[in-house]
């Protein structure tokens, strides 16, 4: 029986890493003496995910996807937090009394014979991955011990005996469990909304606004005056926007919340963005990258010049797409700068800076700089301005490959929203490399998917793309995916890439629909193409993909 491969080994023959980039890893352990797994996970040559999809496949367990599936109550219940974190091992589902369990290590049999001991019957087993293992672990059990719907319905119950003033305690204790719902659903967005005789609280999760709590109105001035205090904006005026940002520590995290007020007729609307700091890379094969555009955006980041542009709405992904396509390329070869608002991802080799508008450090002025610090590779993190689009063309004509992000519906719509902001034809035609633009849109919850037969009007548009199937997916709610029938989020595109027919067109200021025209020709297909045959996969549903690309 041949000896198990070594971790580095086995990663290189699975070609998730290179021999070179296993060599600076030992490099490293020799210096820091940290264990060879966790330093290719935080030089960022693999992900928690893949390591742990790896370590699952070579020992013959299942893989659990934390970031798909949250523990159970029941299953919670089953085994102490005290001993879960002894014997490093997350309860995550009980079914006809057998426990499922998530374990980092492989070989941890101290979980298992704890877990049989307790409960009387040997668990299935799952490897999950590390980074998210011990954050899971605190939250999973914190909300167990502090049940949130609970606590507001007892804050409701005892507002409507009030009479008098709303006691400051209670207010502040309102906005921690606002705050700590929004984290416990992974809510982009908490937003407070005055009615005329309630206050609502909404929470965007996986891009659509979901209805959390309806509290009394009396209370809505204290919440928007407390949160003002942590921001340490201005109580007192109440008629114009103000913008601001505190840190809300909970558990072990540190989030940034910036927050935004407006005047409306019921009283000042609040909205609270939920910023969760630095996040997880991916490669573009999870975000849902199709194999084409995958081979195509590889071949587009090995240019040495030129810009490549990622387009859509706020919240469409554009920087994780731009972070995965930036894995790709040979950050130990090429000398790679970013400048971004706030920096959201760290990746080793890459000399990463962030905005500071007070101090008058913006896109355009960290562009001008990169071009003294012998760049190969500069990623800006928007183009919303004159200055920074032209400093992204001047740098990408001069031998530097750019990457960047704007705000546009399309691909094809980049081209004349950057001749709005006065870049010449010309240029412009010479510099672009590629346009991607994208969405996202949620996926069926695994839990609760069902098959259904599509209808009529269904079929014909599945069959103007080029798809026959009769029956899709979807997901008809339940307590895993809070009723809505969707987990998680997958990503939609379009790849528009400038060859010598656009880059003609570009020259010549021709329409958005005549170059549109030249890119289907040569094979680019549309965010709509891509969404249904997610649809055909069973993926996705069509009302969600009409949703953000109809």
């Amino acid at each position: 029986m041949a000896a198990p491969l070594k971790i580095g080994e086995l990663f290189i023959s699975q070609g998730v890493i290179t021999e070179k980039q296993l060599q600076i890893a030992l490099d490293h352990q020799k210096v820091t003496g940290d264990i060879l797994g966790d330093l290719l996970i935080k030089l960022g040559f693999v992900t928690a995910q893949e390591f742990a999809r790896t370590i699952a496949t070579q020992s013959g367990i299942g893989y659990f996807d934390l970031s798909e599936s949250q523990p159970d109550e029941e299953a919670l219940r089953m085994i102490p937090k005290e001993t879960s974190q002894k014997v490093g091992m997350l309860p995550l589902s009980v079914l006809n009394g057998q426990l499922s369990i998530g374990i980092t290590n492989p070989s941890n049999i101290v979980a298992v014979d704890t877990v049989t001991k307790l409960t009387g019957k040997a668990p299935i087993v799952y490897i999950i991955d590390n980074d998210q293992f011990q954050d899971t672990l605190e939250k999973a059990y914190f909300f167990i011990t502090h049940p949130i719907q609970q606590r507001m319905e007892e804050i409701t119950a005892t507002l409507r005996q009030m009479t008098g003033a709303v006691p400051g305690t209670l207010i502040s204790g309102l906005v921690d469990l606002i705050l700590m719902d929004g984290i416990r659903k992974m809510a982009t967005d908490i937003h407070i909304t005055p009615a005329d005789d309630v206050t609502n609280v909404f929470y965007r999760i996986d891009g659509v606004l979901q209805h959390g709590h309806c509290i009394q109105r009396i209370v809505h001035n204290g919440l928007v005056s407390r949160i003002k205090v942590m921001s340490q904006l201005d109580i007192a005026e109440q008629r114009l926007p103000q913008d601001g940002a505190f840190t809300y520590d909970f558990l072990t995290k540190h989030l940034e919340v910036r927050i935004s007020t407006i005047p409306s007729i019921y009283g000042e609307n609040l909205v609270m963005r939920l910023l969760a700091g630095t996040g997880s890379l991916l490669r573009l094969e999870a975000l849902g990258v199709s194999e084409r555009d995958i081979q195509q955006l590889r071949k587009l980041t090995r240019k040495s010049y030129g810009i490549i542009l990622v387009v859509g709405p706020t919240g469409s992904g554009k920087t994780t797409t731009l972070y995965a396509a930036l894995r790709e390329l040979n950050r130990l070869e090429r000398n790679i700068l970013t400048v971004e608002d706030p920096v959201e991802y760290r990746l080793s080799f890459v000399k990463q800076t962030q905005v500071n508008e007070k101090a008058g450090y913006s896109f355009s002025l960290a562009a001008r700089n990169f071009m003294r610090q012998d760049p190969d590779v500069m990623l800006l993190g928007e183009i919303r301005d004159e200055d920074t689009a032209q400093m992204a063309i001047r740098s990408a004509i001069t031998g530097h490959l750019v990457l960047s992000t704007m705000h546009t519906n399309d691909a094809a719509t980049a081209i004349p929203r950057l001749l709005d902001l006065k870049v010449d034809n010309f240029l412009l035609s010479s510099a672009l490399v590629a346009v991607l633009a994208q969405r996202l849109v949620r996926k069926i919850c695994p839990h609760c998917r069902e098959e259904h037969e599509f209808d009529a009007d269904e079929l014909e548009l599945l069959s103007r793309h080029g798809f026959e199937t009769k029956r899709g997916y979807r997901g008809k709610g339940c307590n895993k995916c809070g009723g809505s029938g969707y987990i998680g989020r997958i990503s939609i595109c379009e790849i528009l890439v400038v060859d010598s027919r656009i880059q003609q067109l570009i020259f010549e200021g021709a329409s958005t629909g005549t170059i549109l025209e030249a890119a289907a020709a040569e094979g680019m297909t549309s965010l709509l193409h891509d969404g249904i045959s997610k649809v055909a996969k069973g993926i996705t549903t069509l009302s969600e993909v009409l949703r953000v690309a109809g």
